[in-house]
């Protein structure tokens, strides 16, 4: 239920008033609006202005100015402008709410832009908020589409105050906001509205150099309290599908001076667990703890060109980054994502992107090193990498001492696993492209090969199409639910017929002599046409993967399955002065069963999404999964020499209603909350145990709910409490599987502390 979930909040947010602060840019229209004094027109034409139908020419700048939020400089009267904005939501390309200017220059080594936002002081919403949040509340953006391909763009946001939310937005896929641009930014709000200036360093970016190139260019302002108004530069036609399609052009920066930069990364890392040292190693007869440890690490990003950087790691250390935020795991079937968060790997991470995850860097754990080369020349995308990963032959102290553990350990104790990866990408036409993608990792006993093609087509102004086809070959140990090993177990494992060493008569189901070493290879596809405009969209998409298929250097959830599901949506039109904004009323359907053809699960429903006055959404979704589980899924499947993983019959089926419901709201402008909850019957209980190694699944009642309430007293506080509930009962014995309740209490402030950072040196060259 949670992927039908997923895939239609993404979808129904993509036509919704939602979609525009999240960058989605799937909305837009058929008024005029030539200027924010004009009157709202109501339908009509889109009819540009000469002076966006043709590029606009940014001056270079000829006397430095100070970052201080005021556009008070006599340099920003000479600076090219961006005025007339168009509503493209929850508007139709009417006149906005608020008038807004924006003013963009440069000199040999940074880009400037100030914005000038006009409204009531008072009722401005503007917090010191985080980093990469601030898309919530008031503030601007800016996209660069710096090599003018329409397939990525840098997103910059700014709110009343100058923090900053950045990211890389890329066609067909939404933005990624784990990559930090370096740039400098302040904001002031004053009586007549507020400012903001920026400072964008040339070297942060990536992009095509030269006399007379374009680049992709959208500037928007978004308005909080105005049922989260949103307004552009250049208009939003909804009858096109796509977003960067739809921007206008800059150039005249032909003057960039390029310098070549090194930037140098130690780190020196100090650890000490408290283990104390093994009984036979006491020291003058006292307990003693284990020493200090230390790490030393280094790592370095060198840019080649504009358009093409180096990235190399030497046992880097990666201690700062954010942990990853905590999952409910009870009753989870499949392997969870988690986001990089890593700097090294998010440099061209949208190069690495494809519908099927056959390269997730999370799988390269703590590399001892690791290069990357990722650019982009004329038509061509590539990406480059190789790393050696140290993580999965260290083993802890305590198993490398156990005698009954070191034997089955001895032959990866402290191997490394090498990778090897190449994407190279090129474009065809204005929004086609082709892809070749192939990975590599081997480890003692496993050696993982994929090669894949990707494509993405644009079929018409309203409708794209992906496919993508992967092959894999691997070499490495194969769980066989139904394989009976030889009786002379010690000679199969000698003769690789089985791996592991497992002891059969001490636990009958035990996996370890259940282990085939041989040669697997598989297949995967996946293929998707999306058409979409202002009232009207579906979506069709279907993939799979066979039973062998194994991508070592990426994220795989499910095989030996194949899926099709279907996404129809009706829209009404945007009015913004109605009691109900936009609503959106989706159905779907959609079978997943594997490749010799038995049902895994089916699904149909219905949802309906409401955008009302003063910031508020209302989701309902309803619908019915028929879920079909098998033995062999989660262990050995039964045979006449013994029993199987399941106790009772091998094959569980059940018919499963479900509802989900969610509400949001931002009331004011320091008070915000979040509402959900879902309940679902007959949702199987997985792994309930029965004794001797086996586990009884069962159906039973599904519950889930969420609040979150978030309150800033001040500017420089903000504050929020978010409880989350999830409790499964079966329906056989009334046992509760699992019954979680999370609370967690954020405060987050402008003060903050900065325990330790890694110490950088950048260079010219």
């Amino acid at each position: 239920m949670k992927r039908i979930l997923t895939i239609l909040v993404c979808l129904v947010s993509a036509a919704s008033i939602s979609s525009q602060s999240q960058n989605t840019g799937t909305s837009g229209s058929k008024a005029i609006a030539t200027s924010p004094d004009d009157p709202p027109a109501r339908s009509g034409k889109i009819i540009l202005p000469p002076e966006k139908k043709s590029p606009v020419s940014v001056p270079k700048l000829a006397t430095p100015i100070v970052i201080d939020g005021r556009l008070d400089e006599e340099a920003w009267s000479k600076a090219a402008v961006f005025k007339d904005f168009y509503q493209t939501s929850p508007g139709d390309n009417i006149a906005p709410s608020k008038p807004t200017e924006v003013y963009m220059m440069y000199d040999e080594k940074h880009l400037y832009i100030g914005f000038k936002c006009w409204d009531e002081r008072d009722k401005i919403r503007a917090t010191v908020a985080k980093r990469d949040n601030v898309f919530g509340e008031d503030n601007v953006r800016v996209w660069l589409d710096t090599y003018d391909d329409q397939r990525r763009a840098y997103v910059l946001g700014f709110n009343p105050l100058g923090i900053q939310q950045d990211g890389i937005y890329t066609e067909g896929r939404g933005a990624d906001f784990s990559v930090d641009i370096v740039m400098e930014s302040k904001g002031v709000i004053e009586d007549w509205g507020w400012s903001v200036e920026v400072k964008i360093p040339f070297k942060s970016l990536r992009y095509a150099a030269g006399p007379g190139k374009n680049w992709g260019f959208n500037v928007a302002r978004n308005i909080d309290r105005f049922n989260d108004e949103f307004n552009a530069w250049m208009p939003d036609d909804r009858s096109i599908n796509g977003f960067l399609i739809k921007f206008g052009k800059i150039t005249g920066l032909d003057e960039i001076k390029y310098e070549r930069t090194l930037e140098i990364t130690p780190s020196v890392t100090l650890s000490q667990t408290g283990r104390r040292v093994p009984a036979i190693e006491f020291v003058g007869g006292r307990w003693v703890n284990q020493p200090i440890k230390h790490d030393i690490g280094l790592t370095l990003k060198y840019t080649l060109s504009p358009n093409i950087t180096l990235d190399a790691a030497i046992n880097p250390d990666f201690a700062e980054i954010e942990a990853d935020a905590p999952v409910i795991t009870a009753n989870q079937r499949f392997p969870i994502f988690f986001q990089e968060k890593r700097p090294f790997f998010l440099e061209g991470a949208e190069i690495f992107q494809t519908p099927l995850s056959i390269f997730d860097s999370r799988s390269i754990v703590d590399p001892d090193f690791a290069a990357k080369l990722t650019g982009k020349v004329g038509k061509n995308s590539f990406g480059l990498m190789v790393a050696s990963d140290k993580a999965p032959g260290n083993f802890e102290e305590n198993d490398r001492n156990d005698p009954n553990v070191r034997p089955r350990i001895d032959e990866f104790l402290d191997k490394n696993a090498l990778f090897g990866v190449v994407r190279l990408k090129r474009d065809v036409g204005k929004e086609n492209h082709i892809g070749f993608f192939a990975t590599y990792r081997s480890f003692p006993e496993q050696r993982n090969l994929l090669a894949s093609f990707d494509s993405r087509v644009k079929l018409g102004p309203k409708t794209t199409a992906q496919f993508q086809l992967v092959g894999t070959t691997s070499r490495r140990c194969f769980f066989d639910a139904s394989f009976e090993p030889t009786v002379d177990p010690i000679g199969a494992q000698r003769n690789r017929e089985i791996c592991g060493t497992g002891n059969t008569s001490a636990n009958p189901l035990s996996n370890g002599t259940y282990n085939r070493y041989r040669t697997g290879n598989a297949i995967g596809y996946y293929a998707n046409i999306d058409s979409s405009d202002d009232t009207n969209g579906w979506f069709l998409e279907v993939g799979g993967r066979t039973r062998d298929f194994r991508a070592d250097v990426g994220f795989t959830r499910r095989t030996d399955t194949n899926f099709a599901f279907f996404y129809h949506r009706n829209s009404t039109k945007s009015r913004p002065d109605a009691p109900i904004v936009r609503a959106n009323w989706g159905k779907f359907t959609g079978i997943d069963y594997d490749w010799s053809g038995r049902l895994q699960r089916f699904r149909t429903g219905s949802s309906l999404g409401v955008s009302l006055q003063r910031s508020a959404f209302v989701f309902v979704e309803a619908g019915v999964i028929r879920e079909v589980i098998y033995e062999e899924e989660f262990g050995l499947k039964r045979m006449p020499t013994r029993p199987g993983r399941f106790a009772g019959e091998p094959t569980r089926s059940a018919w499963q209603p479900f509802i989900y419901s969610e509400f949001n709201q931002k009331l004011h402008k320091r008070f915000s909350y979040y509402l959900s909850a879902n309940y679902s019957n007959n949702a199987f209980d997985y792994f309930f145990p029965a004794g001797n190694g086996q586990i009884n699944p069962g159906a039973g009642k599904q519950f889930g709910a969420q609040a979150q309430i978030q309150w800033t007293p001040i500017d420089p506080l903000t504050t929020s409490v978010n409880y989350q509930k999830s409790r499964l009962v079966r329906n056989d014995n009334r046992i509760r599987s699992f019954d979680t309740d999370i609370v967690a209490l954020s405060c987050v402030s402008v003060c903050r502390f900065t325990i330790s950072a890694p110490a950088r040196f950048a260079l010219a060259v």
